[in-house]
C-alpha cells in the first residue's frame, strides 16, 4: 500500500459545498482553484487538513463546539482570492475519527507523517489543541525528535498531567515521550494568571523558551523576541532544523475571536496573531501550521473562522522555498 492510498483512505472528503465559486472570471476565489482527490496529490505543495472532534475539549472541561471549526474556517477560506498564491494547494479532508481520541490521534499522526514523508506543507485545522500531540508525533517520526522546534502560541501551558490525554496535556506528553526536545519547545503569549506556577516551573525547569503576552508586547515588534530565541537554536543546531506552529485561538483577545473554546478578554491582537503567522511562514522549513480551539457555536459574525482564514491565506502566500 502506498504513503498516498493509506492516506485518503483515513481521511473523508472535504464537504463539497465549501468550495463555493463567485461566479467572476475576473475575480478568482480559492474554492475555484484549491483541489480535493488523490489525482490532484502529487503536484500540490500544501495540503489542508481537519481534525474535527472536540473530545479534548470536553475532556478539559472546555465548552464543546470545535468539532464544526474545520468546515466553518474553509467556508471563510475558500471565500477569499487568490492575490499572492502561487503554490499548489490540495484539500485531503477531514481525518476519519475512531472509536476514541486516542485512535482517532493514531490516524491523524499517520496522515500528517504522510504528507510530511511527501514532502507537503501542512496547515492543520481542529479541532481541539490536542491535536498538537499527534502532530508533534508525526512531526519526530519523520525528522527525529532532536530535528524539530515546536513552537504553542496560546494563553495556556498545555503541559497538565491527567488520567485522560486532553486539549492541555499535548505537550506534557510530547517532553514526556522524549518526542521533543525541551530546549526546542517554545511557549509563547502565554497569560500568568491562566498558568499553574506548578506547571510553570516545570517547563522552566526542563528548560523551555518562555515568551509570556507581556514579555512580547515589551517589543516594539510582536515578532521581535520569538525571532531572536528561535534563531539561536537555529544557529547552534543547523538550518536543517523543521519547525511546527500550533496556533490556539483562546491566544487572541475575544474582542477579535469571540467563538474559542476559552474565550479571555486578553490576548493578541489579531494583527499581531497574523505578524505571527507570516513569521511562521517565512521559516523555510516550516511544515506544520496548526489552528485549533475555534468555536464557531460562539463565534459572532465569523470573526474567529475569518481571522483563521486570513492567516491561511498569509501563510500559503508567504511560504518562502525548502
Amino acid at each position: 500500500m502506498t504513503a498516498m492510498t493509506s492516506l485518503f483512505e483515513l481521511t473523508t472528503p472535504p464537504d463539497p459545498n465549501v468550495f463555493v465559486p463567485r461566479g467572476d472570471r475576473n475575480d478568482p476565489r480559492l474554492g475555484e482553484v484549491v483541489r480535493s482527490g488523490e489525482e490532484f496529490y502529487d503536484r500540490a505543495e500544501i495540503a489542508i487538513l481537519g481534525c474535527a472532534q472536540d473530545e479534548g475539549v470536553r475532556r478539559n472541561g472546555g465548552r464543546p463546539g470545535a468539532a464544526k471549526a474545520p468546515d466553518a474556517i474553509r467556508r471563510q477560506f475558500y471565500k477569499l482570492t487568490t492575490f499572492n498564491i502561487a503554490r499548489n494547494i490540495i484539500d485531503v479532508g477531514n481525518v476519519k475519527l475512531g472509536n476514541s481520541l486516542e485512535e482517532t490521534h493514531e490516524n491523524h499522526a499517520a496522515v500528517v507523517a504522510a504528507l510530511l514523508r511527501d514532502g507537503k506543507r501542512v496547515i492543520v485545522l481542529g479541532g481541539g489543541n490536542d491535536v498538537s500531540y499527534p502532530d508533534g508525533v508525526a512531526m519526530s517520526e519523520t525528522y527525529g525528535a532532536a530535528n524539530w522546534i515546536a513552537v504553542n502560541v496560546d494563553s495556556h501551558l498545555d503541559v497538565r498531567v491527567a488520567e485522560q490525554r486532553n486539549s492541555g496535556t499535548p505537550y506534557r506528553q510530547l517532553l514526556e515521550e522524549k518526542l521533543l526536545r525541551p530546549d526546542y519547545f517554545y511557549e509563547v503569549g502565554y497569560q500568568t494568571h491562566f498558568c499553574s506556577p506548578i506547571y510553570y516551573d516545570y517547563i522552566r525547569n526542563l528548560g523551555v523558551h518562555r515568551i509570556s503576552l507581556e514579555m512580547l508586547r515589551s517589543r516594539s515588534e510582536i515578532d521581535t523576541e520569538i525571532k531572536e530565541q528561535i534563531r539561536l537554536n537555529f544557529v547552534n543546531h543547523s538550518t536543517s532544523l523543521n519547525t511546527f506552529f500550533g496556533f490556539d485561538l483562546d491566544a487572541v483577545r475575544s474582542s477579535d475571536a469571540p467563538g474559542t473554546s476559552a474565550p479571555s478578554p486578553l490576548g493578541l491582537r489579531a494583527g499581531e496573531f497574523i505578524t505571527l503567522v507570516k513569521y511562521a511562514a517565512s521559516l523555510a522549513n516550516t511544515k506544520i501550521i496548526e489552528f485549533s480551539e475555534v468555536n464557531p457555536d460562539y463565534d459572532q459574525d465569523d470573526r474567529t473562522t475569518k481571522l483563521v482564514a486570513i492567516g491561511m491565506h498569509r501563510f500559503c502566500s508567504g511560504i518562502t522555498a525548502s
